[in-house]
């Protein structure tokens, strides 16, 4: 059956950003950075009974079907959740309250999840210069439809199968915080305290420091490096397929990874100005603005002609192993430093940020041999790391096909079916 024959359509709007009294009310007002979950009870921003009475939003009923409809992650996703407290809704947002006699909202929430890929392609508006669904191809949409006490059956078989899966998501994932913990943990001893635990301290006199190895010196980074600078600005108008690697700040992991193979490419004239840009192998690299500022990495190997953007600081070590400065850097010592460099309403790190870096510098031959220790060890956890991530993969996709197989009747739940019927 179409679902403009099962269901309201109701779309939203924004209140007058200019009148204080429509906002911070007691009514969500969802968008779609709120469907990060199957239900809604609040939202990041609220609106007063006055700004949905002066405005195209509108109050959706409990048990409503809410709908991301114009936003980038339509690339993938359908979002879809039920509130379960009255709601008001942005532009950005559709919501479906559909005739219980005919369809439960659980019950098509569910067939949503389970055919994302074919409604994305069927309902994505062709031609908009930002991710939508289209809503004439969304209200024609056929919803093959079983008896009420199926429906039933098949959402509450889901709900607790899902519930299942989804904690076993949340445990790959708290192991994976534990993991990167005991990695920066370990790093940040290493290279603070270094290898010989019977070795004679020091007390540096900075909080966030402590003790440091007596023969150990403390240097700042612009006195370990030959060069410290970031690209140019307009180089962005000069990308495409071909040229020369764009190294940016996404191509910078939170491990210490760097990533060439996913770099946009650039074709630049080598000016002055690029001459300084231009990455070589043993450099490190640190995300000075957005949302991996602090990332650091270290550039191992570089085998074809790259430069950073004005997002990178490109850091060239010359008085220290270029490895044990990444991992400084990369300590809680180091991101504590550049913490503080943005206190306040700064945004991002400056160049003179990380020159001010203070590194604990031991003896380049305990350098080299801290370095081998924390890459066999950084190895292993980061191995650890990527099976938990697949293992998160494995169950995500173990989630989709349960619900499709579920609501394609895959799954024999008549005899589930007929227990919701007696009980109703």
């Amino acid at each position: 059956m179409p679902l403009k024959y099962i269901a309201t359509f109701s779309g939203g709007g924004t209140p007058g950003r200019e009148r204080p009294d429509f906002w911070n009310g007691g009514i969500p007002w969802v968008s779609p950075k709120d469907m990060k979950t199957e239900v809604i009870v609040s939202a990041e921003e609220s609106v007063t009974e006055a700004g949905v009475q002066h405005s195209s939003t509108s109050i959706q009923p409990p048990d409503s079907l809410l709908l991301v409809v114009r936003s980038g992650i339509l690339q993938h996703t359908i979002p879809v959740a039920i509130n379960k407290v009255p709601v008001a809704l942005n532009q950005d947002m559709k919501a479906l309250y559909f005739n219980k006699a005919l369809c439960l909202p659980r019950f098509a929430f569910r067939w949503i999840q389970g055919f994302n890929e074919q409604l994305l392609l069927a309902w994505r508006k062709a031609g908009a210069t930002v991710e939508s669904i289209e809503q004439q191809y969304l209200a024609q949409t056929i919803v093959p439809l079983p008896s009420l006490p199926e429906q039933a059956a098949i959402a509450a078989f889901l709900d607790r199968e899902t519930a299942k899966i989804d904690e076993l998501v949340e445990e790959q994932k708290r192991l994976i915080d534990l993991l990167k913990e005991k990695r920066q943990a370990v790093i940040s001893h290493a290279v603070t305290k270094g290898l010989n635990p019977h070795a004679p301290m020091k007390d540096t006199g900075i909080e966030w420091l402590g003790e440091v190895p007596e023969h150990w010196e403390l240097i700042p980074t612009k006195r370990l490096t030959s060069l410290i600078t970031s690209g140019p600005r307009g180089w962005s108008e000069q990308t495409g397929e071909h040229g020369s690697i764009f190294f940016q700040s996404q191509n910078i992991g939170r491990l210490m990874e760097t990533s060439f193979a996913e770099c946009t490419r650039v074709t630049v004239d080598m000016t002055a100005d690029a001459e300084r840009a231009q990455l070589m192998a043993g450099d490190v690299v640190v995300c000075i603005t957005g949302a991996r500022t602090s990332a650091v990495a270290h550039v191992t190997e570089l085998h074809e002609t790259a430069f950073v953007n004005q997002h990178v600081c490109l850091v060239r070590p010359a008085h220290i192993q270029g490895r044990f400065l990444a991992y400084a850097i990369f300590s809680v010592s180091g991101q504590v430093q550049l913490q503080l460099a943005m206190y306040g309403l700064k945004q991002g790190l400056s160049l003179q940020d990380v020159r001010d870096i203070v590194v604990p510098v031991p003896p380049l031959s305990e350098a080299i041999a801290i370095t081998g220790q924390l890459d066999q060890f950084t190895n292993r956890i980061d191995l650890a790391i990527r099976e938990a991530e697949q293992s998160i993969t494995l169950l995500r996709e173990r989630r989709t096909a349960l619900i499709s197989a579920a609501v394609t009747g895959k799954i024999d739940l008549r005899d589930t079916a007929e227990v919701h019927e007696a009980a109703a």
